[in-house]
């Protein structure tokens, strides 16, 4: 099992994937929130009645389907890539990964599909009443499509609900309800719809604040900056709050990504956060790997022991931590770690040679084992180690990690000043003299991608080697395809997207630029 691995296959195979992933996720912040700013804004012209409220409605509503019909395109490409290039990962997970995109497929997209007609074309065909519950139904139904994604990719940072089936090499579900309330799971999907709905707030105040500059549709600025604003603030707190809550679950379930994210090598209470710093060439071995070092470091005293359990005096694990092992903490070391893996795979190779000579007895007591809750805590949990060769392969690129981590967390914050600030301006009644201000939300729109773009960089980098936690590394979970034809896609698939992003940025610039329609028979 796993053997003969073509490093060339995985790297392009692992490059295919995370180009596809980027630009899909270029597209599905945009529709989680502005999908439920339409829904607000609908909900202020059913009360009030208004047609100008109709109208603000319609614009957002038109670029919110450009931007979905583009992100259901790269998300249908993305699943099918689990198949034909990560074959070997799909099937060793089983049922586990594909029930919450099932589930996602079913309910949550046929819901949103559903209602996005009756939203789009049911404009005066529909009462008002029957038309906004279908808005607020495609916003529920986009926010849930996430949530089964983010549960699916949830499991592969922390397994959970599962036993293994040595006859079929397969995980296979023990608890669906564990699968889906794993913590990592919760803390993964508010963090990412509350990303969403910062991204769509500013994308909303910056193309308002073009229109104060212009001069031009002030009503529908003013309001749009009013409900964005607002709804922007609100969600870049919460987005601050599930970050730590994020940050928490990944101190108790990755603990090497935790130590990567702050270059954190030797572990100690009251150990301080670095709030900067600029990292040098590596110069600490760790095995056959060197680990960078600081040029410079600005800490807070007791921090991060602070923000990783609440108290001040806690020990944080280091990454010396994890490679060589504290019996004082209990944390086992990589050599240790890969002991219990080769004994996992051992009993895997065991059962098959007993199965095939035709000995179901020794069979069946070597498969009780993967049910036994010791051997699958001491044992199993560790199958993927007997697949890495060096302690320092378990160690994910630290500075990428430290610097999306830090750059990111910086991001948030100034998106909690901008919004603060834009709906100050706006209650002051002075919002469009401060032209340096409008300039900056305009200009600031790219930022929220970048910053939600580094959030998954940081997810999906800082766990490496592992494309499931501890239990299978990224290289041997793709499929046995000729790196030829992997390298063909990607090339076809870079050029497919950015043909496609280049025509959403162009069709939106067109639809901005000639602004809401004033003819009421269109959408």
């Amino acid at each position: 099992m796993f053997e003969n691995i073509d490093l060339s296959l995985v790297n392009w195979s692992r490059a295919q994937f995370a180009l596809t992933a980027i630009y899909h996720w270029l597209f599905v912040p945009l529709t989680l929130g502005l999908s439920f700013i339409i829904a607000m804004m609908e909900t202020v012209y059913v009360k009030t009645g208004s047609e100008e409220w109709r109208r603000i409605t319609k614009f957002w509503m038109k670029l919110f389907g450009i931007n979905f019909a583009i992100g259901v395109a790269t998300g249908l490409i993305l699943e099918f890539e689990f198949g034909t290039n990560w074959s070997a990962y799909s099937w060793f997970v089983g049922d586990i990964f594909g029930a919450p995109l099932a589930v996602e497929g079913i309910l949550a997209f046929f819901l949103e599909s559903t209602f996005i007609a009756v939203m789009f074309f049911g404009w005066n065909k529909v009462s008002k009443k029957f038309h906004l519950l279908s808005t607020w139904l495609v916003a529920i139904g986009a926010n849930l499509s996430a949530l089964w994604i983010l549960v699916a990719n949830a499991w592969m940072q922390n397994p959970a609900g599962m036993v293994f089936n040595p006859e079929t090499a397969r995980n296979e579900m023990q608890s669906f309800w564990q699968v889906l309330f794993n913590p990592v799971a919760a803390d993964k999907f508010l963090h990412t719809i509350t990303s969403g709905f910062v991204l769509a707030s500013m994308f909303v105040v910056g193309i308002s604040s073009w229109f104060l500059l212009k001069r031009r549709e002030e009503f529908l600025a003013r309001r749009s900056i009013l409900i964005s604003g607002i709804f922007g603030f609100l969600s870049s707190v919460l987005l601050a709050i599930t970050g730590d809550m994020s940050a928490k679950s990944v101190a108790k379930y990755q603990p090497v990504k935790f130590a990567a994210f702050e270059a954190h090598y030797e572990g100690r209470s009251n150990a301080p956060l670095a709030a900067a710093g600029l990292l040098k060439k590596g110069d600490k071995k760790v095995g056959d790997r060197s680990l960078p070092d600081f040029v410079f470091r600005i800490e807070i005293p007791g921090l991060l022991s602070v923000l990783t359990s609440g108290r001040k005096n806690d020990y944080v694990p280091g990454i010396y931590d994890h490679i060589y092992g504290n019996s004082e903490k209990g944390i086992l070391s990589f050599a240790e770690k890969k002991n219990r893996g080769e004994i996992a795979r051992q009993a895997l190779l065991e059962y098959k040679k007993a199965r095939e000579s035709g000995n179901l007895t020794a069979a069946s007591e070597i498969a009780q084992k993967f049910s036994d809750n010791d051997f699958r805590e001491n044992y199993f949990r560790y199958f993927g180690y007997a697949y890495v060769d060096k302690p320092g392969d378990i160690i994910p690129a630290v500075g990428v990690s430290f610097y999306t981590f830090h750059l990111m967390v910086i991001l948030g914050f100034l998106f909690i000043i901008q919004f603060a600030l834009a709906v100050w301006f706006l209650f002051r009644n002075n919002i469009s003299r401060m032209k340096w201000f409008l300039w900056m939300m305009l200009f600031s729109i790219p930022l929220p991608y970048l910053a939600s773009e580094l959030g998954w960089v940081l997810a999906e980098m800082g766990r490496q080697p592992w494309i499931i936690q501890d239990l299978m590394p990224v290289s041997v979970g793709v499929t046995e395809l000729s790196p030829a034809y992997v390298r063909i896609t990607f090339w076809l698939f870079a050029f497919l997207f950015t043909a496609l992003l280049l025509a959403e940025v162009s069709i939106m610039f067109n639809q901005i630029k000639k602004g809401p329609e004033n003819q009421e028979n269109k959408i």
